[in-house]
């Protein structure tokens, strides 16, 4: 009678278990997004009486990146930790260090029978959405990411157009790669208008952007086709019976670290969080089904809030004068001594109107001589955008330790059904692992025969 009514807890509990699984999973990542650029965010949106959705979920974890070579992981070998739950060499992309391919959480999901969909504000075969579908010795095998995206037979993927989607030159060439998307049963579109077009008759389907990345925030982005329109339509496609995975990154996070361009940064990341609240909308309609985790692969540009010339000052309000992101105003600058060069009188007005730099009067934004004159002496040598970079950021009290990725953990949240597995102190390894514990039906198979036979 004992082991009758052990056995039935068993049961039950292996019941309960397959009950609480979720139908639909999140998880995003934001590249280069450690707790540095999570609070500079937060501190960002509370002087508009807002909070980031992100870092308001009930369960956190603070995880760690390190790769099996470094103690600072590139993109691919933290994509690789974070999709397929190992170690591997910085540079490698779904393989083990010895060049061994593992299955991803978004190959398992598939195998469940979840459709799945991979999104990427950057190239589709850059790192991070790389390492959910692809097993390459190099990330850089930009053309064989590509073969792998369009034989994984994933249902959606959408972001930056392919990095040598055409290498004539690439052994393995078989065609343009998007043209053997179509061959392989996807459709594929281009743009806001592509994306729109999108319906639920189409089985598989690919969305490009017309260059790598989509259109920086903060210089206007690709209305109808960001970030969060692109997790809107997904979920559009994606929803059904079985239920779906989805994986989205905020990619140009990372870019703009790299750039050390605070205001980009920070603009990036509104726009990453705008798009988890896409996935939190949807979740208050399936509040028992869903699972949304949040994380970063790693940080980059050694980003702090505050600096020992800021005086324990953070003023990230500032960061609101800046109009366009540094590559763009670089460009602006250059078109502007297309026909001569302009005296550095005559480049004020454009620092003031892209930066909100005032050059006399009582302003936060006004410039101290010493500041005018490092501007001046920059513009002098060809080095503006930079200087203007430095400046900007040293405004609204923002420091940059490196133009690369640190070893800094990163913050994982969590809402919703399987949340709990998410919090304490984990490593970016726990992350696949308990993905694809979740998405793993219990096999419960020839267990009433057994209790029976008691």
């Amino acid at each position: 009678m004992k082991k009758y009514l052990f056995l039935v807890v068993l049961l039950f509990a292996a019941v309960c278990s397959a009950a609480e699984k979720p139908k639909y999973l999140f998880l995003f990542i934001g590249d280069g997004m450690s707790v540095p650029q999570r609070m500079i965010g937060e501190e960002f949106a509370r002087t508009r009486g807002e909070t980031l959705v992100m870092n308001h979920m009930p369960f956190s974890a603070a995880t760690r990146t390190s790769s099996a070579s470094s103690l600072v992981t590139d993109s691919a070998a933290a994509a690789t930790a974070i999709a397929c739950g190992v170690k591997t060499h910085n540079g490698k992309l779904g393989v083990d260090t010895g060049g061994k391919k593992i299955e991803s959480m978004a190959e398992v999901a598939k195998k469940n029978g979840y459709k799945v969909g991979i999104i990427t504000s950057v190239n589709l075969n850059h790192a991070t959405p790389g390492g959910f579908f692809a097993h390459r010795k190099s990330r850089g095998e930009g053309y064989n990411i590509g073969l792998d995206m369009v034989n994984s037979n994933f249902d959606f993927f959408a972001g930056g157009d392919l990095f040598g989607r055409n290498d004539k030159k690439n052994p393995n060439y078989k065609g343009d790669i998007m043209e053997l998307a179509r061959k392989n049963g996807y459709k594929v579109v281009c743009g806001a208008d592509g994306l729109k077009s999108l319906t639920a008759a189409d089985k598989k389907a690919v969305m490009h952007s017309k260059s790598g990345r989509i259109t920086a925030a903060l210089d206007g982005g690709d209305p109808g086709a960001d970030l969060h329109d692109m997790v809107a339509k997904g979920i559009e496609l994606l929803e059904g019976p079985n239920g779906f995975f989805m994986m989205v990154e905020g990619g140009a996070i990372d870019w703009a670290g790299h750039a050390n361009d605070a205001a980009e940064n920070l603009h990036e990341l509104l726009a990453f969080d705008k798009a988890i609240r896409v996935a939190v909308k949807f979740a208050e309609k399936h509040p028992a089904e869903t699972l949304i985790v949040v994380t970063g692969d790693h940080e980059t540009g050694g980003m702090t809030m505050g600096f020992a010339g800021s005086g324990y000052n953070l003023w990230v309000d500032r960061l609101a004068n800046q109009k366009v992101t540094i590559g763009k105003f670089a460009h602006i600058l250059k078109e502007a001594n297309k026909d001569r060069k302009l005296s550095f009188e005559e480049v004020k007005p454009l620092l003031t109107e892209y930066f909100g730099f005032r050059f006399e009067g009582k302003s936060p934004m006004t410039l101290k001589a010493k500041e005018i004159q490092y501007l001046e002496k920059e513009y002098a040598k060809g080095k503006l955008p930079a200087a203007v970079r430095r400046t900007i950021s040293g405004k609204a009290g923002v420091g940059w330790t490196s133009g690369a990725h640190t070893a800094l953990p990163v913050l994982t949240t969590a809402s919703g059904c399987g949340a709990e597995n998410f919090s304490g102190f984990i490593d970016n390894t726990d992350i696949a692992k308990k993905f694809k514990a979740l998405m793993t039906p219990v096999e419960t198979k020839g267990f009433w025969e057994k209790i029976i036979s008691f």
